[in-house]
This record gives C-alpha cells, structure tokens and sequence, in this order.
C-alpha cells in the first residue's frame, strides 16, 4: 500500500507476540527489512519472521533486553550489519502486572517502568543518534495505550510509564521536528492479543470491556498495524508529536454515549 516503505528497514521491540507481531508482519507487506526484537519467545519471533520472508521481505529475529543500553545496541547494530541503515523504530515491547498500590512492590513498579518507559527513552536516543549522525531524516514510533489519558486502578505503575511515554515523546518530536525526526505514539485500546483473549474468554469480562468501547466491539491486532504503517509512511509526513488512539472511541468517555449524566 505504501511504496516509499518498500527496503527501508525498521527495527521494531517486542515483535514476537500480539501486537508486535502484526507490526511486523504489516511492515513486512510492505516490503520492509524488519529486525524483529524479542526478549523470551524465540519461537515466536522465529516465526514472524519466517512470515515475513513467506512475503517476499527481509528478517532477522533478535534477542534483547530493551530497558538496557547494550540490548539496544544489539537491535541497531544488527539492523546496520544486515541491512545497512535504519529508517524506522518502533518501541512496541511492554508488560504490566495488577497490584493494588499499597502493596505494590518496587521491583515491580521498576520492571513496568524500565520496560515501557526506559527503553522507549533508550531506543528513541539510539534512533535519534543514528539519524542526526548520518544526517537523514527518520521516524519513531511509540507504542502508549489509552492510559496515557485514561486512569487505571491497580495498574498505576503501567499507567505512569505511558502517561511518561505520551509526554516525552511529545518533547522529542519538538527538539528534532527541524532534523526531520518525526516521533508519534499509536495508543491502543481494548485489543484481541494473545493475552486479553485468554481474559476475553470469560464471558462476563467480555461483556464489560466491550460496554467501555462506544463502537461496541474489540479491535483487532492487524487494526493497530495499519495505523502504523501509515505514520512510517510518507502519507503521514507532516505528523509528528501525537498520538493516534486505535480504540473504537474508547478514549471518549463512553459513560456518557447517548446523553447520559
């Protein structure tokens, strides 16, 4: 759909499962070299991209830790040495995990934070330092959620790390719009991953979740794909600095859908 994708390279974190993948996949459609980043799931990240390859494109599936300096190097040195540049970089690895806030721990508040926040901030710089030093304009994207506007109850740390994530990459769009770096963030909502299926499979959690989403329905990984492959692509040049919601409305507050209050 996107010709100007065609052999640029992306490097996405986190593309062996749910959305990641779907990413992946997208930019592989559009003939992208993806270096597909994962942490634990070898076996997963081996099959995107045996999927990618399936549709004509480059891939090469790679072991990191995001949260750390040397993991991130790992991702751009490998997207160097095989395909020769890097033109796009996805920071889409996450985790979050419930605690009531008294009683969350801090290892746990650290883990959410370097994950989400920390290794946006360090795959963001790597990026950054790569396009300014081979003087070419370049594109992040941030992958935040609807709680970077929407409280979530027990889940504060992860709510913190993407309310973190919203604003610096905001800030970092304004320093290096004038270098041509764009930086935008895709916030999900409710999204059929692996992960919430399993919570979907409970029909009443199903039912409450989907009364929170004014179009009635939860949205599909591939849904968050296509609103990335169009902020990596030209058709999207003169966007920097926001975040696109892929959330069936649920950022709207939905309490008050026909009137109510």
């Amino acid at each position: 759909m996107y010709t100007d994708l065609k052999n640029k390279t992306a490097v996405i974190t986190g593309g062996s499962k749910g959305i990641g993948t779907a990413i992946a996949e997208r930019l592989g459609k559009e003939q992208m070299n993806v270096v597909v980043n994962y942490h634990s799931d070898e076996e997963g990240a081996k099959e995107v991209v045996e999927e990618i390859k399936a549709q004509g494109s480059k891939a090469l599936a790679v072991q990191a830790d995001v949260g750390t300096e040397e993991g991130v190097e790992e991702l751009l040195n490998a997207a160097l040495e095989e395909f020769g540049g890097l033109d796009l970089w996805i920071n889409n690895a996450g985790m979050e995990n419930r605690h009531e806030t008294h009683e969350l721990p801090l290892e746990d508040w650290q883990k959410v934070l370097d994950v989400n926040l920390t290794g946006v901030f360090l795959g963001s710089k790597a990026a950054i330092n790569y396009f300014l030093k081979e003087d070419k304009p370049g594109n992040i994207i941030n992958m935040s959620s609807v709680h970077e506007k929407v409280p979530w109850p027990t889940f504060a740390h992860y709510a913190a790390s993407k309310g973190g994530v919203k604003l610096f990459s905001e800030s970092i769009a304004m320093e290096y719009a004038q270098q041509g770096i764009r930086v935008n963030c895709i916030g999900p909502g409710a999204i059929n991953t692996p992960i919430n299926a399993k919570k979907f499979e409970d029909k009443e959690q199903l039912e409450t979740t989907t009364s929170m989403v004014p179009m009635q329905r939860i949205g599909d990984p591939s849904e968050v794909a296509a609103a990335a492959a169009w902020l990596a692509s030209k058709e999207s040049s003169y966007v920097t600095g926001i975040t696109l919601f892929v959330d069936g409305g649920m950022t709207l507050y939905p309490a008050f859908q026909g009137g109510r209050g």
